[in-house]
Formats: structure tokens, sequence, C-alpha cells
């Protein structure tokens, strides 16, 4: 007998593979890089454009543009004005002349007549005393010298006498040397009650008390109804139509300072106001600890608006130039060796030599002694597209360069 073996079942049932993949997974790939070129193309396009429009400091096949807008604030006009280098100082404000008004003599204060902040003219009467005391001194001194010269007439007289009796014989000479010392005597009597009555008449003219200069009342030290005695203050009254500024200035610095030179400076509570002075005097020694020296500014005060002890903060002129041309620092670029500005002119862009003055490197300008003229229209800005020969349009009229303010600090 003949056994026969049969083969073993698979355990999945066999798929026939699908032919139409391939085809179509072929069709999805073309499919998709077409719109994928076509998605890029499209991107080129628009960056092409904006390359071509774009003068850019890489794109060095860009074309040129043809003229260039320029705002208001890249173009200023030159103007002309005086070109300062100051020194910085600052201090305080001090009335050039002050009185404290004291009594002369003794009294009790009948009458203040005037106030702290009032005006005060010379001469005028500010405070009264009581009298009383120093109108009898002055009638008691008229006694005095209306008994010393009823004396000196009698001794005149007697004088007289003895004269005609020394003609005559009648009397020795040292009889009439008598009678004539008497006279000088009685003469000599007159003159002492004579200078008594005149200082009792001043004591008298003293209890009216007048100020001795025109100016403001600072202070008041006594009220009606006090006793004053000699030498007591009364009034402090200050005249404010001159200043003196005190400022302290470094020792290394001094050289540059001269009497007459100009001063500027600003003060708290006239923030838009300068002020202006002279140097009047320069103290010959240093402060001690500070290594400074003070500078003393004549200031006038015509208009009272300038108080004693005020702050002030400006500056000394220690070099100055005439009224010229002058130039923003900013708009000076140097090429081949030589200083030059761009102008405006003609809508064109024009390089210009210029010869240079004094700096103020404070204020960003400098003195311009030939090159331009005043009202020339002068680049400020740094444009480094911009060149020679450009043409450009300015937006708005270019304004004239002005120097800032003085800085407080």
């Amino acid at each position: 007998m003949k056994i026969e073996t049969l083969p073993l079942a698979q355990a999945h049932p066999t798929t026939r593979p699908r032919r139409w993949k391939k085809p179509v997974a072929a069709l999805l790939i073309v499919l998709l890089a077409g719109g994928g070129y076509a998605y890029l193309q499209k991107s080129k396009a628009p960056a092409a454009t904006t390359a071509q429009a774009t003068d850019g400091k890489d794109g060095k096949d860009a074309p040129k543009v043809d003229v260039y807008e320029l705002s208001s604030a890249d173009v200023a006009a030159v103007e002309a004005r005086e070109v300062r280098l100051d020194l910085s100082l600052s201090g305080s404000l001090a009335p050039l002349t002050q009185a404290t008004i004291k009594s002369k003599v003794s009294g009790v204060v009948t009458e203040t007549a005037v106030q702290e902040g009032m005006n005060v003219a010379a001469g005028q009467v500010i405070a009264r005393l009581d009298a009383a005391d120093q109108r009898a001194r002055v009638a008691q001194q008229q006694a005095a010298l209306d008994e010393a010269s009823a004396r000196l007439a009698m001794a005149k007289k007697n004088n007289a006498n003895s004269q005609a009796l020394l003609k005559q014989n009648y009397i020795s000479q040292n009889s009439y040397d008598t009678t004539l010392n008497s006279v000088e005597l009685a003469q000599a009597s007159v003159n002492a009650m004579r200078a008594q009555l005149e200082l009792a008449r001043i004591a008298l003219a003293d209890t009216v008390i007048r100020a001795p200069l025109s100016g403001v009342v600072s202070k008041r030290h006594v009220q009606a109804g006090e006793k004053v005695a000699p030498d007591m203050s009364v009034f402090t009254i200050v005249n404010l139509r001159q200043l003196t500024l005190e400022a302290q200035v470094p020792a290394s610095e001094v050289p540059r300072v001269k009497v007459g030179q100009d001063v500027r400076f600003k003060v708290d509570g006239f923030p838009q106001r300068d002020f202006a002075g002279k140097v009047a005097r320069i103290s010959p020694t240093t402060e001690a600890g500070s290594r400074s020296m003070l500078v003393y500014i004549s200031v006038d005060n015509a208009d009272g608006a300038l108080r004693g002890g005020m702050f002030a903060k400006g500056g000394i002129t220690t070099e100055k130039t005439a009224v010229t041309p002058v130039v923003a620092l900013a708009a000076l670029r140097t090429e081949k060796g030589q200083q030059v500005v761009y102008i405006v002119e003609g809508n064109k862009v024009v390089a210009q030599p210029v010869t240079l003055g004094l700096r103020n490197e404070d204020e960003g300008m400098a003195q311009v002694t030939s090159g331009l003229a005043e009202g020339a229209s002068v680049i400020v800005a740094r444009l480094d597209g911009v060149k020679p020969g450009d043409k450009v349009r300015i937006g708005a009229a270019p304004v004239a360069a002005a120097a800032p303010a003085p800085a407080k600090g």
C-alpha cells in the first residue's frame, strides 16, 4: 500500500498584486512637481521686480534713482551771526549797594513810615523818634550861647575903654593887655557855645531818620513804641538796580577770563529769558578748599526783575567772532584732504569747499570765513546715497540753522 503526504494548508490566502498602483503614483508625482514649479515662478516674479526697484548697497547692477527726495530736516539755510566760546559758571546774585540804617540818637520810635518790600527814595523819611529831649538841649545851648555873646560884648567895651586910656597914658600897657585877653577868652567861649548849639541841632535833626539811598526796604528792625539807642539798627535797604554775580571759576580757566567780557546767564523763575552782564573784577586769590577763584560780574537790573540771593547759571564769553556765515558741524565732509559741504543749487547737489574759523563744539556750529554765503541751502544730514551731481527735491523750504540754547548745567 502506497501512502502519500498531502501539502500543509497556508495560514493566509495569497493576494494577487494590483498593478494599477504604480501608474497612479507616478501621475501624482508629476502633478505635484508641476504645481511646485508654477508656485516658484510666481514667487520669483515680484522678488525680481523689488530688486530692480531698490537702490540697495548690494544691488550694484540696480538702476540709479533719478531724483532723491529730501525732507526739510535734511537741509538748512546758512545764517550769519556770531560764534562764541563760553566758559560755564554759576553763582549767586547780590545787590551792589545796600545799607543798614542805624539810629544816631536815643529815643522812642514814634513812627515807622515804610515796611519790607516798599520802594524808597534817597532822603525819604522812614522813621521818627521822640524829639522832646533834643529840643530842650537845643534851647539850653542857645541860652548858653546868648550868655557867652553878652560876655563878649562887655569884654569888647572894656577893651575899647582901655585902649583910649592907654593912648592918654592913664593906664599901663599891662592893664590894656589884660582887657584884650578878656575879649579873646569871651570870643572863644562864644565859639564853643555856638558849636554845642550846632551839635544839639544835629541831634534834633537825627530824630527824623531818612533813607541814605534809593532802593527797596529788605528788613525793618524796630516798631513804633520801641526805644532805640545810638548805633542800633532800624532799617536795611538794598539797591537792586545794580547787582553783582559772584561766580567761582576753576583756577586753570582763569587765564581765559578778562575784565569786560560778556556774560549770559539764566535764573530760576525766568526760564525763557536770558540776562546779561560783564566781568567787573577777578579775585587775586583762590578760595580755600575749592581751588577756584571768584569772578565778580556786574549786572544791570533796570527793570528790577532780579533779586538778591537768586542762583544763576550761564557762561562767560571768552572768544567771539564778527557776524559771519555759520554752518553746522554735521554738514562738514572731508574730500581729497579738503573740507567741503554739500549745497543744493538748482535742485542739484554741489560739493562746495569751505574755510572755517572758530568752532563751538557745544553748539555744533562753526564760523565760515570763505566759501559760503548767507542763505545757501546746505545738506546737514548724512545721506550716503546722495553724491555731488545728483538731483534732489526738497519737501519743504529749508529753515535757518538755529544754535541750541546754552546748557543749564
